[in-house]
């Protein structure tokens, strides 16, 4: 079973999630309240409407609940690009790299791990 594609609104809160570790309603209220204009009961609804997709998991054994992401970060990113390059780019990566480097600059470092990618991905199909 695949795991939904996150809305906006739940991605923040995985973001919150990857970067803080597990966390109840009120630390993810608390933590995201600070950037943007949320309620405690859109954070709790969220994270419920969350749990039901499957996007988080809940450890019930406490008092307050434990929210936790259901996949790592990585695999999250890795299958909202899978996606993207499908519907947008039709499946062609180099398409998809030429309007990410053309829609924003990357830094020097960014572009050796780039070309170290390249590297790699070449002698892996030689």
């Amino acid at each position: 079973m695949s795991i939904p594609r996150p809305t906006d609104a739940e991605l923040m809160i995985l973001r919150t999630l990857w970067r803080e570790g597990p966390s109840t309603v009120r630390r993810v209220y608390e933590l995201l309240s600070q950037e943007k204009d949320l309620g405690y009961t859109s954070a709790l609804k969220t994270l419920q409407v969350m749990t039901e997709k499957g996007l988080v998991t809940r450890d019930k054994s406490e008092r307050s609940h434990i929210y936790s992401p259901a996949q790592t970060e990585e695999q999250t990113q890795r299958s909202l690009v899978n996606d993207l390059l499908s519907r947008a780019f039709g499946g062609s990566a180099m398409k998809l790299v030429v309007q990410a480097l053309s829609a924003r600059p990357a830094s020097r470092q960014e572009l050796e791990k780039i070309r170290d990618l390249i590297d790699r991905a070449a002698e892996d199909k030689l």
